[in-house]
């Protein structure tokens, strides 16, 4: 999926870096972070992209792209597997080998890190990059718990029929997180430095359809049985968030360290890329359901087993699988995604 969704973005990385390599502030010496770069080979893609990308920029000028130096920084969290990541490089640098001898030299260094907050010293990195990170909050809303009562009741995130105060501690949360995030880079960027930032968001207010939600309703469900603990579920939160376009307009004026160049949206199914590589017969719901339970159950499995344990994950995501096989027939299943690109002031 985030390879999909990567390739989808492509064309506004490119506009982003031409723009920045044409700039006179720009010598040859290229510093680019990857913010929230996961341990697979989707980071090093991004990488040969922007590498790809300055080579044709030089050559559509006559210009010797050999004479620009690359510095690639990625960034996750501490406990990311950078290990894994190291061991994809032999091949990755054989694939620029490749590209021939007039290509940029690149260097690729780690920096493990929360970042909301400081990664980098100032005026440090022309070129910010992150994709399906900033939708992950630096925590679930305090708010929600602190009570007497748990404000979110029987649910795991916002909800068509939660309270407006639910959805307040959401969008305050991501707004506390999203300027933090947005301040640390415009000091760790160079002046007219760039980002390129996609994550999942929504498209109005109140819309609320994700498989997190679907998470929700199927724990509500085992609750009723007897399956799981209901003071679990009433404590529990995901920290993510899906904002609306004009919710990440708001915040990034609010800050005031950016402009704008770029703010879309764009939607991807569910299970976009099994369409894709299943193409000689038509696939049913239950297919459908099984391989989207599958892709969620890789990213959100770890956190569920800390709260409810992992006895249960096989009934869960069971039941995810036929809940998501009937909504199929009922709606289209989409994620909205936002894509937006910026320039230091």
């Amino acid at each position: 999926m985030q390879k999909k969704v990567m390739l989808k973005v492509k064309p506004i990385v490119e506009e982003s870096l031409v723009r920045l390599l044409s700039s006179t502030n720009f010598k040859s010496n290229l510093k680019v972070a990857d913010l929230g770069c996961s341990s697979g080979p989707n980071a090093l893609m991004v990488l040969y992209d922007i590498i790809t990308i300055i080579n044709n920029h030089k050559v559509s000028l006559n210009q010797d792209a050999s004479a620009t130096v690359l510095q690639i920084y990625l960034n996750d969290l501490f406990e990311n597997d950078f290990n894994n990541i190291m061991k994809l490089l032999p091949n990755f640098y054989h694939k620029i080998k490749e590209m021939g001898d007039k290509v940029s030299t690149c260097f690729i260094h780690v920096t493990p890190g929360n970042f909301y907050g400081r990664l980098f010293p100032n005026n440090h990195i022309h070129f910010f990059h992150s994709s399906y990170s900033l939708h992950w909050l630096s925590q679930a809303p305090e708010e929600l718990t602190n009570g007497v009562e748990p404000l979110n009741k029987g649910n795991t995130y916002i909800t068509t029929t939660s309270s407006p105060t639910v959805y307040k501690a959401y969008f305050e949360q991501f707004q506390r997180d999203f300027k933090l995030f947005l301040k640390s880079r415009s000091d760790e960027l160079k002046p007219c430095g760039v980002m390129v930032l996609t994550f999942i968001g929504r498209e109005k207010a109140h819309e609320i359809s994700s498989p997190w939600v679907v998470i929700g309703v199927v724990l509500k469900d085992m609750v009723l049985e007897g399956l799981v603990e209901e003071a679990k579920l009433d404590s529990f939160n995901l920290s993510i968030y899906g904002p609306t376009i004009e919710e990440v307009r708001q915040v990034i004026e609010a800050e005031g360290s950016f402009t704008l160049q770029t703010l879309k949206t764009f939607k991807i199914g569910w299970d976009a890329n099994l369409q894709e590589e299943v193409v000689d017969f038509v696939l049913d719901s239950k297919m459908r359901g099984e391989f989207i339970a599958k892709s969620i159950r890789s990213v959100f499995e770890p956190l569920l087993t800390v709260e409810f344990g992992k006895d249960i994950m096989d009934e869960l995501f069971l039941r995810f699988s036929k809940k998501v096989s009937q909504l199929i027939a009922l709606d289209t299943l989409e994620y909205t995604n936002l894509v937006m690109s910026m320039r230091k002031k």
